[in-house]
């Protein structure tokens, strides 16, 4: 179900960067996620991060594709989960989704319970 509020999507040239947000997770979260789907193209993870107890982030993962460029990172303060993208290419172009769960997560989106509306970036 979509319980999270993403925001930040927009339309960048080639090389530009992006900082998506997504806002409203629990503070019992241990897994943030970034997820993207391109038009015909299955649903992707690009980004994770695992928390403690106290929620402070141990561990992050990216996929191939993204890692160097791309950064996930969290305000807890503000219940919010960041995805910052530079040196974008057409390649990133894809509705972009933010998940979290109260469990520990792999890279699975069938793991997650709690879904961002999803947000659009187009790079040209």
């Amino acid at each position: 179900h979509v319980q999270l509020v993403e925001s930040g999507g927009g339309s960048v040239q080639a090389g530009g960067s992006l900082r998506l947000a997504c806002a409203g997770y629990s503070d019992r979260t241990l897994t943030l996620a970034w997820f993207r789907q391109a038009p015909g193209k299955e649903r992707e993870g690009v980004a994770h991060i695992d928390t403690s107890d106290d929620m402070s982030a141990y561990g992050t993962i990216y996929s191939d594709s993204v890692k160097g460029r791309f950064t996930i990172s969290q305000d807890n303060a503000k219940n919010t989960v960041y995805l910052q993208m530079n040196s974008l290419q057409s390649e990133d172009t894809a509705v972009y989704y933010c998940a979290a769960d109260q469990q520990p997560c792999g890279w699975n989106e069938g793991e997650f319970t709690y879904w961002g509306q999803g947000t659009q970036v187009t790079v040209s």
